[in-house]
């Protein structure tokens, strides 16, 4: 039995919950989130609450139950508050700056590296500290992912781009005699 998918759902005052089709979309003030939901869930919706209980009581369905919870826990509270997320680029020469829809990087390389900011997310840059917030809590952890991907914090001068509050073991170089 999956802890997660046992427990009721509550909906927010200004959040409404729709489901057609195995689709279910959820509003806020915020914006709107939709999510496919496989048919071996089901999700009844009373009043303010959701209800999701699996049809077959197999491995597979029995692992999608306390996902689908969590999805959809988390699509209500990302239309109500922002996930946010923050980096902290660090080194002699970094630096990211936003243009528009894109973020550029300047990370030591003969080049500078240029992305682009996803649909529905918020990014600002300020010195060394990179915020990303936005109503999708998988989308915000999946473009701060990419970012921190492009330079992994190194152990020995600490250099890189690493989670705010993120704890790098820094090591010994090498020793002089």
């Amino acid at each position: 039995m999956s802890r997660k998918g046992k427990k009721e759902i509550i909906i927010g005052d200004k959040t409404t919950v729709t489901q057609t089709a195995g689709i279910v979309t959820v509003k806020g003030p915020l914006g709107e989130l939709s999510r496919s939901v496989r048919p071996e869930i089901e999700m009844v919706i009373e009043g303010n609450i959701i209800k999701l209980t699996p049809k077959y009581s197999n491995l597979e369905t029995r692992s999608l139950w306390g996902t689908y919870a969590s999805h959809i826990q988390n699509m209500i509270q990302g239309v109500t508050t922002p996930y946010v997320k923050k980096l902290i680029v660090e080194g002699v020469g970094f630096r990211s700056e936003v243009k528009g829809i894109t973020i550029t990087f300047t990370l030591g390389f003969s080049h500078t590296i240029t992305l682009d900011i996803p649909q529905g997310l918020t990014v600002t840059a300020e010195k060394n500290l990179v915020t990303i917030s936005g109503s999708d809590k998988e989308l915000v952890g999946e473009f701060t992912s990419k970012i921190r991907s492009l330079k992994k914090p190194e152990p020995y001068k600490g250099t890189g781009i690493r989670y705010e509050g993120e704890v790098i073991r820094r090591k010994q170089g090498k020793k002089s005699v």
